[in-house]
């Protein structure tokens, strides 16, 4: 009786369903019906059969119930057995688990959504330790996600954002709203890379932050190619400006140069002379700005070919490791055998080499150091890597060494027109220069060569 006035459906029936007896919730939903087979199916009777039958442990399971008209929830089924006259009779209360069950399917699709999709997804508890990552933050990051839950998001700092930054995004998503920004973090490999990083609040019931899902978007790639297109705007555009300000001063500066000579050989006076050296020293020096003004603003007329890059990386080599100025460095050379020919101008690569190697020099000044040289091929482009063990670039400085007249060294020891007139190269065979350095540690150029050239103008 007491069963039988709950507020949950409930049936009495024989070890093969048959239904003896029901309560008042079936005859008031006019869901009377002969055996339990009609209200939950096939799949139902089957789980009733193992339960009833002493094939399974269990005493319920989960089915869809169906009442008169069409009726349906999803429900709990707890089946308990008893005896009356020695014959086996069972109790099944229905348990109406609607609600829970579509909350575990939203779940259960979020998780799979979440799990399969290709952006990279953190969840962190209130305090942010991680407790979950998918697959695809697996991968950007290089760490596994045993080696992540638990740790602090920050095992991926890169330093780039300062500490005011991270300050401002927890004192937002503590506040229970989103937070958004570009950052740059770096992977286990110590690689950095660009994502677009949405840190949403999870909240409970008593509007409490209890955790925050941070959702990632890889934009590394848009970040390199933004990169490239504000380095070639300024290339572009200093490139027309070289070409009148070499037209402009170049003949004026003839005359001096002229008139300084002239009066070179027709005075005796020492301290005239003196002067007149260091006058002449500096007219050379703007003089060898002017050429390479000249040379990256004019279109190539040079022969257009295919060459050996190894070949032209030994004659580079043989002019900068033989001298007084690079006794203390040792130079270490290892090229792949038989690499492709790319299609440059042999004069203009010779160029770019022996800029970087000389660069190179100069960075090993003091002390016993090492410059090697490495060629391979990667897919259909030739790498050219060219490594010092010398004073390195502060990393403030990294992102303007190929900015026209920028330079590390002391005034006059260089035009910093080098690795600008050497990018304009590269880029003019279709290639790119890369670099990565470490200060007081060394430097590292990669010169990158597409064994399909494209020349422009």
């Amino acid at each position: 009786p007491v069963l039988m006035g709950t507020e949950y459906t409930v049936l009495i029936t024989d070890d093969e369903g048959a239904i003896i007896e029901y309560n008042t919730v079936v005859k008031n939903r006019a869901a009377i019906k002969k055996a339990m087979s009609e209200y939950w199916g096939k799949e139902g009777q089957l789980s009733f059969n193992r339960i009833v039958h002493k094939h399974v442990d269990e005493h319920s399971f989960r089915s869809k119930f169906f009442f008169a008209g069409g009726d349906s929830l999803y429900a709990e089924i707890i089946v308990a057995g008893f005896e009356i006259d020695s014959k086996k009779k069972f109790v099944v209360t229905v348990k109406d688990i609607t609600k829970q069950h579509n909350e575990e399917l939203d779940l259960l699709r979020f998780s799979e959504v979440i799990r399969h999709t290709v952006n990279p997804i953190q969840i962190t508890d209130a305090k942010g330790k991680i407790i979950y990552v998918n697959p695809a933050y697996e991968r950007i990051t290089g760490y596994t996600k045993e080696e992540l839950i638990g740790r602090d998001p920050s095992i991926l700092n890169s330093g780039k954002q300062p500490k005011e930054f991270w300050q401002n995004a927890w004192k937002v998503i503590l506040s229970g709203q989103e937070w958004i920004s570009q950052v740059q973090n770096k992977r286990k490999n110590g690689d950095l890379f660009y994502t677009e990083l949405l840190i949403s609040p999870i909240i409970d019931e008593a509007k409490t932050v209890i955790g925050f899902l941070g959702a990632h978007r890889d934009i590394t790639e848009q970040k390199m190619l933004e990169q490239q297109l504000v380095r070639s705007q300024k290339m572009e555009t200093f490139g027309t400006l070289a070409a009148g300000i070499a037209h402009e001063v170049g003949n004026p500066l003839t005359s001096i140069s002229s008139i300084v000579q002239v009066i070179l050989r027709t005075t005796d006076d020492a301290f005239a002379k003196e002067k007149l050296d260091l006058v002449k020293n500096q007219i050379n020096r703007i003089t060898k700005i002017i050429r390479e003004l000249v040379d990256f603003s004019r279109p190539s007329t040079y022969d257009v070919k295919r060459i050996d890059v190894n070949a032209i990386l030994r004659d580079a080599m043989n002019i900068v490791q033989y001298g007084k100025k690079v006794q203390h460095i040792q130079f270490t050379i290892t090229l792949t055998d038989n690499l492709p020919s790319v299609t440059v101008v042999s004069d203009q690569l010779v160029q770019v080499f022996l800029n970087i190697l000389m660069n190179a020099v100069d960075a090993c000044e003091e002390g016993k150091h090492t410059i090697s040289v490495h060629s391979v091929l990667d897919k259909d482009i030739v790498h050219i890597i060219i490594g010092d063990t010398g004073t390195g670039i502060a990393e403030t400085d990294i992102e303007k060494v190929f900015d026209p007249f920028f330079t590390t060294k002391e005034v006059g020891k260089g035009t910093g027109l080098g690795l600008w007139v050497s990018l304009g190269i590269i880029k003019n065979f279709g290639g790119d220069i890369r670099v990565e350095s470490v200060l007081g540690k060394g430097t590292i150029f990669t010169v990158l060569l597409p064994l399909k050239g494209a020349m422009h103008g």
